[in-house]
Formats: C-alpha cells, structure tokens, sequence
C-alpha cells in the first residue's frame, strides 16, 4: 500500500496518453515496459471521464498485459472539483479487491495522491473482451440475479469483520453523507413528476424517506457483524463477461456496512417486479448460503428478512435523489425499489 503516488497521477488526458507516463504507469507491474503508442477510443464523460484505449509496446507486450485498456480519471476543470469520488474505487482496486476473489474489471494500474485526491484507475476493457454492461432495461432473470448474490457473497465473507478492514479509514463512510447533498427537495422533485410516477403511493412520501434514511444511517453505523459492501448494488453497476458471467463494476461507494444494505438493495433492483416477488425468499437464502459457504456464521430467520426489507431503502434513497441519469433509467428503479419498500412495509421497519 503506498503512502505517496508510485508516479505522478495525471490530471490532464493527454498526460495519461503518453507513452512515457504509461511506461512508468505500467511499469510498476511490468517492469522494462516501453509503451510506444497509445490510440484513444470512445470515451463517456460523466463525472469522471471513462477512456477506453488501445496501446503498443516495443518488443510487444508482456504476458498478462492486454493491448486493449480502460481509464477512468477526472481530466477536466469540472470534473477535478468531484475527483475524491474516485478516492474509495482506487483503493479498492488497488488494495481489496484482488483479495476478495469476487468477478470485477482486472486491475492494471491504480494510484492516487493522498494530498491531492488525484486519482486513475486503468482496467482490462471488458467490452474489447465481449463483455455486455447492463442497465435497468437489460433483461436479468432470477437465475443471473442468484449468481450476483453469490458473487456480493464472496465479497462480504472475505472481509467479515475482518480487523485490518477495520482499521481502514478510507471505508468508514456513512450513509448519511448521501443526506448532505441531496435530500427532501431532490426526492419531492422525482415523486412529483414523470419520473417517480410508478412509485407507490404507501411509499411516495418524500418525508417519510429521509426520515427512515437518517434511521438507517444511525443503524448501519453500529451494526454488528459488518463486512465491505459494494455500497451501490444496482443493475447497472454489472456487466456480463465473455463467458455471460455477472461481474461487478463501480465501486465509487464501497465501505464498510451490513450486508442487507447490498443484498436488499440488489434484488430489488435487478429484478423486474414480478420476477422479485416470485424469487426475493429463495434468493436471500441462496445468498447466506453462499455466505456460509464461505466460513460466516450467516444471520438466519427474522433477523436475516429484517435486514433484507432495511437494504431496500438503501437502494431506494438513492434512486430517489438521482437527478443525472436517464430519466427512464431512474423511473424503472424508483418503481422497482419503492414497490419493494411498500411491499414489505420497509419504512416501519425503521421505526418511522
């Protein structure tokens, strides 16, 4: 783990595309490399700029490194002022996620400055390798949604009240940083328009959901056992590998926390809501199967239900305050999770 950056973090787009910076770059995992050119491809510019890119080496590339690669960094005056969003994903890649022995993009290369919050992240790129990155319209079935779980399960067993995850600060972020930035006016905005239109009235109560958020921050806090959580375990964070694998992607809110808070929010979402009501049981038992399978003294019962109907919220809060994504994106998640909480009374569960 390193205290200061191996090599400079770039923080302009040509920087990162320079064959000297990329040599020094990829470098610090194969030693001798001399990037001769890199070619961009398409980019998406959200709040981070997401490049995919292809390289070559003189004298070829090394075993294990694939020509086709994928950055992810905040190269624009805009995006520079949210680069400590990307703080938490780096550091996952760069220092968990190898050991978790969950499905997620292949780290190349991933560094920060602590002093700066300059940050990149450069992956294998999934799609040069066939891989199909999902959202809220992709159809995912029961059986998809089983192997996910499985996968969330590797995740949460491998750091079970793990002492050194424990002592990480970096992943000791509340939920109620979310209840900082965006709250009753955000949610009131989406349940009174188009997009909040196929959320529930038993749900559709922008109060009451901050209300129960904030209960649930103060939970989740203090809740024992806790393990590393995803943090934002939604459809669209998945991708389908070469082989049709779920794998997860985005793991800019990862932190420690219950694990409901991934497994509720999951299955809520994934699913269609016919397809939930149908699965929800069997698939949270699949899941602390896995759990046990993995050395956890699983919760079972109410306890284990309890937890599933409070991850719901989680999901929904979220969804509910989301203003920058398709709007028919958001609707579908706003209908699926807001069904869920009114489906399981999720609110009372909190006591609000």
């Amino acid at each position: 783990m390193s205290v200061n950056p191996q090599v400079d973090i770039p923080t302009r787009l040509e920087d990162l595309l320079s064959p000297k910076w990329l040599s020094a770059a990829l470098g610090t995992r194969f030693p001798g490399i001399a990037v001769t050119a890199a070619t961009p491809g398409p980019m998406v510019n959200r709040m981070s700029a997401n490049l995919r890119f292809r390289i070559e080496c003189a004298d070829g590339l090394p075993e294990g490194l694939p020509p086709h690669l994928h950055a992810k960094g905040y190269f624009t005056e805009a995006s520079r002022m949210t680069r400590g969003t990307g703080v938490s994903e780096v550091r996952f890649y760069r220092d968990l996620a190898a050991g978790t022995g969950m499905r997620t993009l292949r780290n190349i290369y991933a560094d920060l400055d602590p002093a700066t919050h300059d940050n990149v992240l450069i992956t294998q790129d999934a799609i040069a390798e066939g891989a199909v990155f999902l959202d809220a319209h992709s159809e995912y079935t029961p059986d998809q949604a089983a192997e996910s779980l499985a996968e969330l399960a590797k995740l949460h067993a491998a750091t079970w009240c793990d002492p050194a995850v424990g002592a990480s600060s970096w992943l000791g972020k509340r939920l109620g940083i979310h209840l900082e930035r965006r709250g009753l006016k955000e949610i009131s905005g989406n349940f009174d328009g188009p997009v909040g239109a196929g959320v529930p009235e038993e749900a559709r109560d922008a109060r009451r959901l901050v209300e129960a958020y904030r209960a649930l921050d103060v939970l989740a806090a203090d809740e024992s056992p806790w393990c590393v959580i995803h943090g934002d375990a939604h459809i669209g964070n998945l991708y389908l590998d070469g082989g049709g694998r779920p794998c997860f992607a985005d793991w800019q809110l990862v932190k420690r926390g219950p694990w409901y808070l991934d497994v509720g929010y999951h299955i809520a979402s994934a699913l269609t809501i016919a397809d939930r009501r149908k699965s929800e049981r069997d698939l949270l038992h699949h899941y602390l199967d896995r759990l046990r399978a993995g050395g956890v003294d699983a919760p079972g019962g109410q306890d284990a239900w309890r937890g599933f109907r409070l991850g719901i919220v989680h999901g929904f809060f979220l969804w509910s305050i989301t203003l920058k994504v398709d709007p028919g994106i958001t609707s579908v998640l706003q209908a699926r999770l807001g069904t869920a909480v009114a489906d399981h009374d999720s609110f009372a569960a909190l006591g609000v």
